[in-house]
């Protein structure tokens, strides 16, 4: 039975994958989500968790994983994945803008790219800040 060991960068990427698979759900398929099947109109309520659950773990989980991936590909894999979601947001909203039928539609193309950019630019602005040696308070 092989070991399987779940890092902090591997379910970052294993949730980049998810919304990058969702994303293509809504979009391609017109699949509104797991509530839809419970309660009709609910797309800002889905996108409300769904932007926050993202965002959260990504950009809290960045300090952990930024120390146990050092020099590590899976490091890079995991910055990587999250250009999947925002590629997938910026072909619906550039190359397919029919998909995007209502104004709700829009609307959640236009959150999904925010929430992708914030991830994608603020992970990248906290792994910087991260990486700087900390100056001692009091050092000469």
């Amino acid at each position: 039975m092989p070991n399987f060991r779940l890092s902090i960068s591997g379910m970052s990427i294993g949730l980049a994958v998810a919304l990058a698979i969702w994303e293509v759900a809504f979009f391609f398929f017109g699949w509104e989500g797991f509530f839809s099947l419970f309660v009709k109109n609910r797309l800002g309520f889905q996108l409300a968790w769904i932007t926050t659950i993202y965002l959260s773990f990504q950009l809290v989980s960045i300090p952990f994983a930024q120390r146990a991936a050092k020099g590590s590909f899976v490091g890079v894999v995991d910055g990587i994945a999250s250009l999947l979601p925002l590629l997938i947001i910026v072909v619906v909203i550039f190359g397919k803008p029919h998909l995007l039928n209502t104004p709700e539609r829009w609307e959640a193309a236009f959150l999904l790219m925010l929430a992708t950019l914030t991830d994608l630019f603020g992970g990248y602005a906290f792994t910087i800040a991260l990486s700087r040696r900390m100056v001692a308070v009091g050092s000469t």
